[in-house]
């Protein structure tokens, strides 16, 4: 990695932390810059406007999400397994894991500031991202079908659906509300999704 990758890398990650706090919004160049101890018109030179430092944060976010949630889950079994091992991941990133964010899922940050705003470039890359992985958590689902571990007339979509609002509930009830019972309440949750998806015996 030459040391302009490296800088960029840095700058990526102490945005993204950034943001998990104060929003895709509240992040600018020139902040950055200071709490990097960097000029300006350095770091001006890797992103261009606060539209592409939105893009690349989001873009940097999205391919850290997959390398911790997605991409290892390939590695277990398909069908029931691999559906718990991603469940479990997604809400590490979202709670307090050692890969989670200090705020928060920025995902979640990000659809509260741009989900009443005009379509533009960085709304829709965040809805591109956000479909892709609830279409991979379908596939996943339909994996689980043709293994028989769920019934033939589960509704994939649906499954992801429900699955994406424990992960947002569970994302509220712990770090708003600080619930204590938030891990537990979620989990109950998705055993009771799993058992209602599962072949009869």
């Amino acid at each position: 990695m030459s040391k302009g990758e490296q800088t960029r890398d840095l700058a990526l990650r102490e945005a993204l932390a950034q943001s998990s706090n104060v929003g895709l919004q509240g992040i600018t160049i020139g902040g950055l810059a200071d709490s990097l101890g960097m000029s300006k018109s350095g770091l001006f030179a890797h992103f261009r406007s606060k539209e592409q430092l939105q893009l690349d944060v989001l873009d940097f976010a999205g391919r850290m999400f997959i390398r911790r949630v997605f991409t290892p889950a390939l590695e277990v079994p398909s069908g029931e397994p691999r559906l718990r091992f991603i469940v479990e991941h997604w809400l590490g990133w979202a709670g307090f894991a050692d890969y989670a964010l200090p705020g928060g899922c920025v995902f979640v940050t990000a659809a509260r500031e741009f989900d009443d705003e005009p379509d533009g470039p960085v709304r829709d890359l965040l809805v591109t991202q956000q479909q892709e992985w609830l279409d991979t958590l379908a596939q996943v689902v339909r994996g689980g079908v043709r293994e028989g571990h769920f019934r033939d007339d589960t509704d994939a979509d649906q499954t992801a659906y429900d699955i994406l609002a424990l992960v947002l509930g569970y994302h509220f009830a712990v770090r708003l509300l600080r619930d204590e019972q938030a891990d537990a309440r979620t989990r109950h949750a998705f055993e009771r999704l799993l058992d209602d998806l599962r072949t009869p015996t």
